[in-house]
């Protein structure tokens, strides 16, 4: 990383600059200028989000927000209505009123005397996502975005649902964050008296974002609205996708790629979570301003920087590696494809039997030994797949942000787990791009549960390394929006896609398709335990992988460069948590198995302004091998913010759980100031369950 201090322009920060809505709410930004920018209008460019700028999101706004700034724009900061020292209320996630705030809120930077009239938007995750939105409802001033890690389907590809089936592991834990969020006061070093009133008003008001999210399970009006994918040609400005292989989001790429009219690229690396020049695992980072500089200067400046004339994908091929919870490097290439479908990735098809793989057309009955002890096929051609209701505590996190403890381990123990089926030993090296696919011709014993496919790459020793994954459940099998229940004994063919990915199989390894009927916490479970029978005879089940021609020649590009930001926000870091990021227990006597999480989102920390900000939170899932009715997701978390003469501290507790009829949430939140207790609340909510 290369701190850059002295840029073509110097640089001035406006802090607590009050933007004014039509209604009279007044959003605060901070904004990063050109000194002369008054003299000399810039474009602007805007980052709008809930996570506060003055503390929560600081340390990476210092990162970016003045680097571009230096070179030539205004840079822009917003707080979302109801969150950091915004006025207002936060009721929900991308909201009319978010999106309506925002093209307001450009229109009035567009109006000011040091901007030319030109905006461009960006964003990661919830600034990501915005950006489509907002890019959707044509602001005039809007010219290009940058959407980072987001998507343009709120109900297929967010924290909410995987495949139809409700997302255990983080419909829970990001609900409770952003209650969390949601109960944090404005700072009165800037906002002055009225952060008591402000405060009371976001408290008064709040409803935990579960019972809103668990009261919609199949993809109706709630979900379209936000999801740019209903209609793409609503997007006129220039659009810059970025992904990460290691990153829940990165199907958005390829879709909007696919679905754009405007202009669009697409760039996807090993990254989690996180921008692409933050040192964080899985690297390489890249100079990812300077390549979104680029971007900038062509769209909002009418700059000849050639970043249109190069191939619309750019992604990171990826070599196979022993599998660990984190990569300080993941080993790969930058590879290009000239437009997105890519006339050069094919689907290959292997068929399932016998406990194996076999290319489409053979079939080879000296596959060589299979790891673990697999069943052969019935009479009939028919594999039933019953798993434990634990499997799945070796999926890793949902949202890996480079923390060490992230990524999938080892995935044999999940494949003792699940039903798999091997290839014999690959003799030649082929490369994956896209959305692999398992075809199955199943049945299930049940009205309702889930199919759980994962592609693994099995090297020479046994070890099994994560490739990618997919999920349905059966009941949206015609549709997220068309949920029907099953009809036992009566077989149907059903696709599961897994998540977009770019991976190298090389000689010697094997391929290994694993199939489960659980996978908590990342799948809440159907009420009852399944046993789905595979009928395997006559090809009624295959895996399709997307093989990249090998001879494909690779355009000469420009290098992404090192990786460049602004010198950091001097912040003095607290103590880093005690104790283990994940932890598995398993209790042999009642079967119960439980998976211990602290997010480590960053803790506790001291700002330059004074302001001590302290953090502590933690996520429990539980179950018994046997009952899926014993699914429990908890997460608490305890926020102090202070500094002298000035206490404030919130403490937050979720739980999801759920009986053959309904979901339960329990939600409770206290607030102090100093040495009193403000307001204590708890919410109770029972949500019959439909689909999910």
């Amino acid at each position: 990383m290369r701190i850059r201090a002295e840029f073509p322009r110097r640089v001035t920060v406006r802090d607590h600059v009050l933007i004014p809505m039509p209604d009279g709410t007044k959003l605060s930004a901070r904004i990063w200028l050109p000194d002369d920018a008054e003299d000399h209008p810039v474009p602007a460019v805007i980052e709008y989000l809930p996570y506060r700028k003055s503390d929560w999101t600081s340390v990476r706004d210092a990162q970016r927000h003045p680097w571009y700034a230096g070179h030539g724009y205004a840079s822009v900061r917003i707080d979302i209505r109801g969150s950091g020292d915004s006025e207002g209320v936060l009721h929900d996630e991308y909201t009319p009123q978010e999106q309506q705030d925002a093209v307001d809120a450009i229109a009035w930077i567009a109006q000011q005397p040091w901007c030319t009239g030109s905006v461009g938007m960006f964003g990661i995750s919830w600034g990501g996502f915005n950006s489509l939105q907002v890019a959707a409802l044509r602001p005039p001033a809007l010219k290009a975005i940058v959407t980072c890690c987001s998507t343009d389907d709120r109900y297929a590809d967010d924290v909410h649902y995987w495949g139809g089936s409700v997302l255990g592991i983080d419909m829970a834990a990001w609900a409770a964050t952003m209650l969390a969020f949601q109960s944090r006061p404005p700072d009165p070093a800037r906002v002055g008296e009225a952060w008591r009133g402000m405060w009371r008003e976001r408290l008064e008001a709040l409803r935990p974002f579960a019972e809103i999210w668990l009261d919609h399970q199949e993809r109706d009006d709630y979900w379209r609205q936000g999801s740019v994918c209903e209609d793409y040609s609503a997007i006129e400005a220039a659009v810059y996708a970025v992904g990460g292989w290691a990153d829940p989001y990165r199907n958005t790429v390829f879709r909007l790629l696919e679905g754009l009219d405007c202009p669009a690229k697409g760039l996807v690396g090993p990254w989690a979570h996180q921008y692409p020049d933050i040192a964080a695992a899985p690297g390489p980072a890249i100079g990812f301003l300077q390549e979104t500089l680029r971007w900038w200067d062509h769209w909002l400046k009418g700059a000849g920087t050639g970043v249109m004339d190069e191939p619309r994908l750019r992604t990171w091929m990826q070599e196979p590696v022993p599998p660990r919870t984190r990569y300080d490097l993941r080993p790969g290439r930058w590879i290009a494809e000239p437009r997105w479908p890519s006339p050069n990735v094919a689907a290959r098809q292997w068929t399932l039997s016998d406990g194996r793989l076999h290319p489409a057309g053979q079939r080879d009955d000296a596959a060589g030994d299979r790891a673990g002890d697999l069943p052969d096929d019935l009479p009939g051609g028919t594999v039933l797949v019953a798993s434990p209701q634990h499997t799945g505590v070796d999926a890793g996190r949902y949202f890996p942000v480079g923390n060490p403890a992230d990524l999938p381990p080892d995935q044999r123990a999940e494949d003792g787990r699940s039903v798999c089926f091997d290839s014999a030993p690959l003799t030649e090296r082929f490369e994956i791009l896209g959305l692999p696919a398992a075809e199955l011709l199943l049945d299930c014993d049940r009205p309702a549960g889930q199919v759980i496919v994962r592609l693994c790459d099995v090297a020479p020793d046994g070890s099994s390394a994560l490739v990618t994954r997919g999920n349905l459940n059966l009941v949206h099998r015609d549709g997220d929006d068309t949920p029907r229940a099953w009809r036992p004994g009566e077989p149907e063919p059903i696709t599961v896609t897994m998540a977009a990915i770019a991976h190298a199989f090389v000689p010697g390894h094997r391929i290994r398709l694993a199939v489960s009927s659980a996978y908590w916490p990342w799948v809440w479970p159907a009420a009852e335990p399944v046993t789905l029978s595979l009928t395997t005879r006559d090809e009624g089940c295959r895996l399709l992988l997307p093989v990249r021609g090998q001879a494909v020649p690779e355009p000469g590009l420009p290098d992404f460069g090192e990786p460049e930001n602004a010198p950091p926000l001097p912040v003095a870091q607290g103590p880093a948590p005690a104790g283990p990021e994940r932890q598995v227990r398993y209790d042999p006597e009642t079967g119960s198995w439980e998976l211990v999480v602290d997010p480590n989102y960053g803790g506790s920390c001291t700002y330059p302004d004074g302001l001590v900000y302290e953090e502590r939170s933690r996520e429990v899932y539980r179950i018994r091998a046997d009952d899926p009715l014993s699914a429990r997701a908890e997460s608490t978390w305890d926020i102090a913010l202070s500094r002298a003469g000035w206490r404030v501290e919130i403490a937050t507790r979720s739980v999801v759980t759920a009986s053959a009829a309904e979901f339960v949430t329990d939600n409770q939140v206290v607030a102090r100031e100093g040495d009193t207790e403000v307001f204590s609340r708890s919410w109770q909510a029972r949500v019959p369950r439909t689909s999910a």
